[in-house]
């Protein structure tokens, strides 16, 4: 029989739903429990996934019988949560953005080196089997030469929701950054407008595009909108496509639509339930249970948060500004 990880979460926000599904699904894994700072939170999605509550972050990653922790709290405790789970042994997955700072990821990559953890970034998205393919076709050349990249998100965000995250740039663009990477590597320079269109209070941007210059000549572009869906036709709701002299690949939202509201948007789209379902299968039985590496690394998360810092630098000066 092969061995049951027993996994704990460390915050019960919006996103453990999906984690907790997606262990659900999984018969190598477990969701032994959870810890909030809110008391309330907890018990509530504790009683959701039938697992149990500690009283503390501290108490969880103690528990002898828990094998991997997934950090799912707020950005800015990302990286002490990550390294009091990894000092306690414990292997790691962090959701997105890893950490707030260069400086922090790097902390978090040492730390993981020191205790011989196992340390993944949340980055789901490559786990999607359409993104793979785009891969494969780009490395046998069967696209050609790459010409251009398009990433482009279009989902509302209520102003009560937005601010729980630090604005489209540093939440959204880090999706399309390790993206990026994924497909086509490092880009060389970026510039970035953002702009706040529909918020009353919330000083964080709800808009920002982004245009990157690869190494190799080909262009990039990103969007990250929270002020307006997108539910016309061939939506833009979450879209990549990628050009190249000899062809062209594809990944749409608009593929997968259940028409319910989810948590917090109008649609459920269903790619994102599976890219995490995906996501968790890999780290449970591929990185823990054969050895394998991350998708995307701590390396890849530390020039994700390059690219950002870039973007914002770059919409707060007005310029270009090279990596």
């Amino acid at each position: 029989m092969d061995k049951i990880t027993n996994i704990g979460f460390l915050g019960a926000g919006d996103i453990s739903l999906l984690h907790a599904e997606a262990i659900a699904h999984l018969p190598t894994a477990r969701l032994r429990g959870l810890w909030s700072i809110d008391a309330a939170q907890a018990a509530e999605k504790a009683r959701a996934f039938g697992c149990q509550t500690y009283e503390s972050a501290e108490a969880l990653v103690a528990d002898p019988e828990i094998d991997a922790v997934f950090v799912l709290t707020n950005l800015e405790t990302h990286a002490r949560y990550a390294t009091l789970a990894m000092d306690a042994g414990k292997a790691v997955l962090v959701e997105k953005p890893v950490a707030a700072s260069v400086a922090e990821l790097e902390a978090l990559k040492a730390c993981a080196e020191k205790n011989g953890a196992p340390l993944a970034p949340g980055h789901n998205y490559i786990h999607e089997p359409a993104l793979q393919r785009t891969r494969a076709l780009l490395d046998a050349g069967k696209l050609g030469e790459l010409v251009a990249v398009y990433i482009l998100y279009n989902i509302h965000h209520p102003e009560d929701v937005a601010r729980r995250y630090p604005g489209v740039i540093r939440h959204i663009l880090t999706h399309h950054s390790y993206i990026l990477l994924y497909l086509a590597g490092a880009p060389e320079a970026v510039s970035a407008m953002k702009s706040v269109v529909h918020y009353a209070e919330f000083q964080g941007e709800d808009l920002a595009l982004v245009n990157l210059r690869l190494k190799n000549g080909a262009l990039a572009h990103f969007c990250a909108d929270f002020a307006a869906d997108d539910h016309g036709g061939d939506s833009w709701t979450f879209m990549v496509k990628v050009l190249g002299t000899k062809g062209s690949a594809r990944f749409s939202y608009g593929d997968w639509v259940e028409n319910a509201p989810g948590p917090v948007h109008s649609h459920t789209y269903s790619a994102y339930e599976y890219g995490v379902r995906e996501e968790v299968r890999y780290f449970v039985e591929d990185i823990l249970g054969k050895g394998k590496a991350p998708l995307s690394t701590i390396d890849d998360a530390i020039a994700c948060q390059k690219i950002v810092e870039a973007c914002e630098r770059s919409a707060d000066g007005g310029r270009e500004f090279p990596l």
